[in-house]
């Protein structure tokens, strides 16, 4: 008799995660693994030990967890974490027996992020599963936001969890969580750059998030309501990051699938109390606006907004691949931007570039939003003679000549 449903589900996603990552990796299944390490039940959660609900959802505690981690790897500029490891000290992963197959190239290590909630700890156990039968090494990491009393005991007990699926290596990180861009963003700053930190540490070729379904949902929602444009209503990738670091198997399953997997292998969860805070927009959308959608529209809410992320998505990177098409034919000799080939541009085509233009000069991408580069538009298409428009990061947007100058102020 074979596993449970929920179980075969979350197994075959990761299963499918997996091949595409030792496919990027240039390795042929069980090449150089050193197997057993593989097994990491991934915790997953919302916010981590002790973090609140981050919008686009990476779990907290570093946790894999399937729950919303805002864009692709954040766009929001948060407070710069300062990770530092909390219970063990990081044992880079080797083959098994280097020296028996030096031509080899090691087996990748993959991680999972774990904050001991439903969702991530789906994730490790199936990653603890499939892993050793590919050939590739499991790691698991929990990031402790600090910012629960207990949350270092917390994150010391997930990790503790994770070596028992027989993941390794296995780290517990503590980061400190500013305060820019609100509490949700900066604690998934904090989380993201320990999580960056330690792939580096250990030289993973990825690292697993548990953002499921329902989080894609929730994000998609989100960008709606900030009025933010196609990109944001594309959601959360299912790779993302530098080198397409982050992976997130759980994109097509509900959030229930995730729980149920955890409860028919008598897997402990953590629910985490800032998932339902309503201190924390995500938290007030998960419990009453999505389900004031599916009261008012019917069941299968959760499932069209997913379907409208991944369809956004499409056409963002179809329009962004135009727009890196005609920017070389806007710019004169000396490279500055024509406004009169930008205004024979569709709309769509020229925002884009323009929104490139600016981020080059210097202005933060998270902190420029549609009301700037509609701003900037206005030069290109409704020319009053107008003056400079101030943009985020000193950088400065003025017409000349006929020409649009994008600079440092």
């Amino acid at each position: 008799m074979g596993p449970h449903p929920a179980v075969a589900a979350i197994r075959l996603a990761v299963r499918r995660v997996l091949h595409d990552i030792l496919t990027d990796h240039g390795s042929t299944t069980g090449h150089g693994s050193t197997t057993g390490h593989g097994s990491a039940t991934g915790q997953g959660g919302a916010t981590g030990h002790g973090g609140p609900a981050a919008p686009g959802g990476l779990l907290v505690h570093g946790s894999a967890t399937r729950h919303r981690s805002t864009t692709d790897h954040g766009g929001d500029g948060g407070a710069p974490a300062t990770p530092s490891v909390a219970h063990e000290a990081p044992r880079p992963g080797l083959p098994a027996d280097a020296s028996a197959a030096p031509h080899r190239r090691p087996a990748p290590l993959v991680l999972v992020a774990c904050s001991g909630g439903a969702d991530s700890m789906a994730l490790a156990s199936a990653l603890a599963f499939e892993a050793p039968k590919l050939g590739v090494r499991a790691g698991g990491i929990t990031v402790d936001h600090g910012l629960q009393p207990g949350s270092d005991l917390r994150a010391a007990e997930v990790a503790l969890r994770l070596r028992g699926l027989g993941l390794d290596p296995v780290e517990s990180i503590a980061v400190t969580v500013g305060r820019d861009g609100g509490p949700e963003a900066a604690a998934r700053d904090a989380r993201y750059a320990a999580l960056d930190a330690a792939a580096e540490r250990h030289g993973a070729a990825a690292v697993l998030l548990g953002h499921t379904r329902d989080d894609q949902a929730e994000t998609v929602l989100l960008g709606l309501a900030r009025g933010s444009g196609i990109r944001s209503l594309s959601g959360m990738a299912e790779v993302s990051g530098a080198g397409g670091r982050y992976r997130r198997p759980f994109l097509h399953i509900d959030r229930q699938t995730a729980r149920r997997a955890c409860m028919v292998q008598s897997l402990p969860v953590w629910d985490d109390p800032h998932n339902t805070d309503p201190a924390y927009t995500r938290s007030r959308l998960r419990h009453e606006g999505l389900p004031a959608l599916e009261k008012a529209l019917g069941k299968g809410v959760v499932e069209a907004l997913a379907r409208t992320a991944q369809l956004s998505r499409d056409d963002a990177d179809a329009l962004d691949a135009w727009a890196r098409q005609a920017e070389a034919g806007v710019r004169d000799s000396s490279g500055r931007l024509e406004c009169a080939k930008l205004y024979a541009l569709p709309p769509a085509v020229r925002r884009r570039i323009l929104r490139r233009a600016a981020i080059e000069a210097g202005a933060p991408a998270g902190s420029l939003f549609a009301r700037h580069i509609e701003e900037i538009d206005r030069l290109i298409t409704g020319w009053r003679g107008q003056g400079a428009i101030n943009l985020p990061g000193k950088v400065v947007a003025q017409r000349q000549g006929g020409r649009l100058v994008i600079r440092q102020g």
